[in-house]
């Protein structure tokens, strides 16, 4: 008896020529198997697609964010044309922003060792725009043995930095006598651009009661006054006003306020805070040169020995 051939497996989709009932319902449900699995092929490479068309669609938006947030905070903690960009038509190089404020604010460090050994150490100040800003740096440049010698009335070179730290304004103050008897000898102020030229002069009047001051350009044309008080010191409880008037004198365009800091900060500590105003449209190099007459008026009036005092 022969023996029966065994069946061999068929590849998968392939159909007999001919097949039972049993064997066409097995057909059908293998094909419907292939197909539903398929499908879940099909649609999981579709999520896969747009799962990583999603990640690539996030991760640029984020991108994009952070580049905004940078550029918007670029922007914003730095002062628009300081120390950075193409020069202005007409503007000294270096002094571009001078042009777009009409006030600054003027912050003296406080000095430790200075405040508890009365020992004279180089002034530094610190230039804030009307937003807290700081858009200058300015330092004192002198000699120990000049400093501790000469004290207030001291000769002194001050360096104004901008926020690359390159030097836009120099403030040259020689040695000359305070006293207002020798009106032959008064204070005066030489202020200079980068390049080392000349831009403005701040002479001190002769008067018996007020502080004046003449402000005018290298040639010695008169471009501004300054009026102040009859008593300028520190023991004053309030703001002391310097008054910045036209060259004629008749109308007030500006003004230089030493700000009250307190009884215990006045007393014990040689930090003063000061602010300017000025016409937005004023020239450049007299307003660099009006912060100059606010340094001279700084170091004549207010810059006194604290161990002294006490």
């Amino acid at each position: 008896m022969a023996e029966p051939q065994q069946q061999q497996p068929q590849p998968y989709g392939f159909q007999p020529a001919v097949m039972t009932e049993q064997q066409q319902q097995q057909y059908v449900q293998q094909q419907q198997q292939y197909s539903q699995q398929q499908q879940t092929v099909q649609q999981q490479q579709s999520h896969q697609q747009q799962n990583m068309a999603f990640s690539s669609s996030q991760q640029y938006g984020m991108e994009t964010l952070h580049s905004n947030v940078q550029q918007q905070y670029a922007v914003s903690s730095q002062p628009q044309g300081l120390g950075a960009g193409p020069g202005m038509p007409g503007v000294t190089a270096g002094l571009e922003y001078l042009a777009q404020v009409d006030q600054l604010l003027v912050q003296q460090q406080i000095e430790l060792i200075e405040a508890f050994t009365g020992f004279e150490t180089a002034n530094k100040y610190v230039v804030k725009n009307s937003l807290g800003q700081q858009v200058y740096y300015a330092v004192e440049d002198t000699d120990c043995c000049t400093r501790q010698c000469c004290g207030p009335s001291r000769p002194f070179d001050i360096r104004i930095l901008d926020g690359q730290q390159r030097e836009v304004i120099h403030l040259s103050r020689p040695l000359r006598c305070q006293c207002c008897l020798c009106f032959c000898c008064l204070q005066q102020l030489e202020v200079t651009d980068a390049s080392g030229t000349v831009i403005g002069l701040v002479k001190q009047d002769w008067t018996l009661l007020h502080q004046n001051f003449t402000i005018s350009r290298p040639d010695g044309t008169k471009m501004l006054k300054i009026r102040g008080p009859i008593c300028a010191c520190s023991c004053r409880c309030g703001d002391i006003e310097f008054f910045v008037m036209s060259a004629d004198g008749s109308q007030e365009v500006g003004k230089i306020t030493k700000q009250w800091s307190g009884m215990a900060k006045e007393m014990f500590v040689d930090a003063d805070n000061f602010g300017i105003s000025f016409p937005i449209d004023l020239d450049v190099n007299m307003k660099a040169t009006l912060l100059g007459a606010l340094f001279l008026i700084d170091f004549m009036y207010f810059e006194t020995k604290q161990n002294k005092e006490a």
